[in-house]
């Protein structure tokens, strides 16, 4: 007998690699497109900085500009909220996509083509908070809607995972090109994230979506949702304190660190590579 026939009853059977059952079409859509957007934005957050200040701006500038996309995001996050409860998760996903692909785009045009100014920077900045405000919530709600009850804390752990390595990767990635090639590029870069991101959500299958029954106004919404949040000590003692704890990481992250970063530390590289390690850490 050969000695390959004597090993053949003991060799143990190698199981192909495969997905997990839960991880069905919509769910890997969403999670592809998540990191997609994500390596981009992480990206353009470090070119928008550095843009205004290659532009002649001043700390503040960059602070202004921090805050045109800040302000919008907070003021429309609960309208947004609202609107996915009404109107189909997919196309409200797909639609702050667009938004978002056009602001950008056209802030990598203005800075590609000269000196941008600060009122068009900040206005474009603020379009692109818009459009996070109307997406995250929508996203939220449809990558739980994708895979069944049981294996929901799974999926979301994995999607969020994916999310946080890709926001990681792309402030060291865009740190470099912000170096290598400059802040327009990299701001065109993430324009092309949001237009492929949004391709792959325009692909989701909805046909099996239970149908949402109509509620009442918006208004209302907000008021019950209010009454909501107020009536539990612990939920808005945690919102209170995780706004004072992302505003000051806020404050760092867009204003101080790329000055000090420009000033001391040798530009957007170095300063890539410390929002990476800091991501790393959370």
């Amino acid at each position: 007998m050969g000695r390959g026939q004597q090993n053949s009853g003991h060799e143990p059977t190698r199981k192909p690699l495969s997905r997990p059952s839960w991880a069905r079409r919509n769910y890997l859509l969403l999670t592809g497109a998540t990191v997609i957007a994500n390596l981009g934005s992480s990206g353009a957050l470090i070119a928008t900085a550095f843009a205004v200040l290659a532009s002649g701006g001043s700390a503040t500038d960059v602070g202004l500009v921090a805050a045109a996309r800040t302000v919008p995001l907070v003021l429309f996050l609960l309208i947004g909220g609202a609107v996915a409860d009404r109107l189909p998760r997919h196309h409200v996903m797909v639609a702050a996509n667009a938004l978002s692909c056009g602001s950008q785009g056209l802030f990598a045009l203005l800075v590609l083509g000269g000196e941008p100014r600060l009122w068009q920077m900040a206005v474009l900045a603020a379009f692109g908070g818009t459009g996070q405000a109307f997406f995250a919530p929508a996203s939220e709600g449809m990558v739980l809607a994708s895979v069944s009850g049981e294996h929901a804390g799974r999926a979301f752990a994995v999607f969020r995972m994916g999310m946080n390595g890709a926001n990681i990767g792309g402030a060291a990635l865009g740190g470099a090109l912000v170096a290598a090639v400059g802040p327009g590029w990299v701001l065109a870069v993430d324009a092309a994230s949001f237009a492929v991101a949004g391709a792959l959500r325009a692909f989701l299958d909805v046909s099996g979506t239970p149908v949402r029954t109509r509620r009442g106004g918006i208004l209302r919404d907000l008021r019950d949702g209010w009454q909501e949040v107020v009536s539990r000590p612990w939920l808005w003692a945690i919102v209170l304190q995780f706004s004072l704890v992302n505003a000051v990481i806020s404050a760092a992250q867009a204003v101080y660190g790329p000055l000090v970063a420009e000033e001391h530390l040798g530009g957007p590289g170095p300063w890539g590579l410390a929002l990476a390690a800091f991501g790393a850490g959370t």
